[in-house]
């Protein structure tokens, strides 16, 4: 699985632009704020169809203008694929796959996986459960396309019934079409709490591996889905908490809060690692999603690497770069200096001036 071209269009700060990577390392070295991380939020919408900053679809679109425009030239088990993704500042984006549109996300991913690693993982560490929550969901979509679908429709019942319960604070009549909303959260709230303890079952024991590896047999790492509902209890406790979700006018238990936990030798990584452990533990989990992904397609993803060397020392950045073999790379850096100097050979290289890219 390889992204062989890529055509943007009015996309960030890119009027036009047209990119060939090679199958291996692709760098992209320039000084910060010129467009480099751009490039590989592109692709991450290719993959994901999600941008790799958590950006609203028209916040990507370029400045003075009213659509944006991704195109890529994939290849998956030996076919190529064209895939189309039009950014519209007032609609739904377009999706399309080799010329002919699609209408659901589902649709559309599974071609191209991406595991993207940004300076975001390590702050995944120490922070709310927001962006472990988006780490899970993430994934699970590039490879359950039934996921995708329960979780854009929880996502709009929830927001439906946030809406209701703000509703029946002005008119309590409503209050009895509050079960109609119930009943669908708890379909689809249902599902995505089983799919992430599956997800988070096969995980475990890769992230273990991983770390043992990393930090020389010295440290265990034990990861640990932690459902703000347990599983099959979701509806007794959405009606346990229905006077409190009234009360406060939106909906105060569910998926939305789940949390997923890190563990070294029985510690919590967010509350009392260090540094150090938490950008190792940053690492384990990135190695053991790709890992998996490999283990579930039968093929090695695209790894995205934005500026994530910088923040690591020596020792840890070549075990990054071990990462790479067999592995199409994209990587963001401000000194190609530091990346050549830990993988010499096999680089192609790409700068980026704010202006356009330039294949060296």
């Amino acid at each position: 699985m390889i992204i062989k071209k890529l055509q943007l269009s009015n996309f960030r700060n890119y009027e036009g632009l047209t990119m060939e990577f090679s199958e291996g390392v692709n760098l992209l070295y320039g000084d910060n704020a010129k467009g480099k991380t751009n490039i590989l939020e592109a692709v991450f919408m290719i993959a994901t169809t999600k941008s790799i900053r958590g950006s609203k679809d028209k916040d990507m679109i370029r400045f003075g203008q009213d659509e944006a425009h991704i195109c890529a030239f994939v290849e998956k088990g030996g076919i190529p694929h064209k895939m189309d993704i039009h950014l519209r500042r007032n609609k739904k984006k377009g999706l399309a796959v080799d010329g002919i549109p699609v209408k659901k996300s589902a649709e559309f991913l599974g071609l191209l996986h991406g595991i993207a690693f940004s300076p975001d993982d390590l702050s995944m560490m120490k922070e709310g459960p927001e962006l472990r929550r988006r780490f899970m969901d993430l994934e699970l979509c590039q490879t359950d396309p039934l996921y995708v679908s329960n979780l854009a429709a929880y996502n709009r019942v929830l927001a439906e019934r946030n809406d209701l319960l703000k509703q029946i604070s002005v008119k309590p009549s409503l209050k009895d079409t509050l079960p109609v909303w119930d009943s669908q959260l708890i379909d689809f709230g249902s599902y995505l709490i089983r799919a992430r303890r599956k997800f988070i079952e096969k995980l475990a024991p890769i992230v273990e591996e991983k770390h043992r590896m990393l930090s020389g047999d010295k440290e265990t790492l034990k990861i640990a889905y932690e459902p703000d509902c347990a599983e099959g209890q979701f509806g007794i406790r959405l009606a346990e908490f229905s006077d409190r979700d009234l009360a406060l006018r939106f909906t105060s238990v569910g998926p939305h809060r789940d949390d997923m936990s890190l563990f070294i030798n029985g510690n919590n990584v967010r509350l009392y690692g260090s540094q150090g452990q938490q950008r190792t533990a940053a690492l384990s989990l990135k190695f053991a999603e790709i890992e998996l992904v490999k283990h579930v397609i039968r093929e090695s993803p695209i790894l995205l690497l934005d500026d994530v060397l910088s923040e690591l020392d020596r020792s840890r950045q070549l075990q990054l770069l071990s990462e790479m073999q067999d592995v199409q790379t994209i990587v963001t850096c401000t000194g190609m200096e530091e990346f050549v100097a830990c993988r010499p050979e096999g680089n192609t290289i790409f700068a980026v001036d704010g202006n356009g890219v330039k294949r060296v």
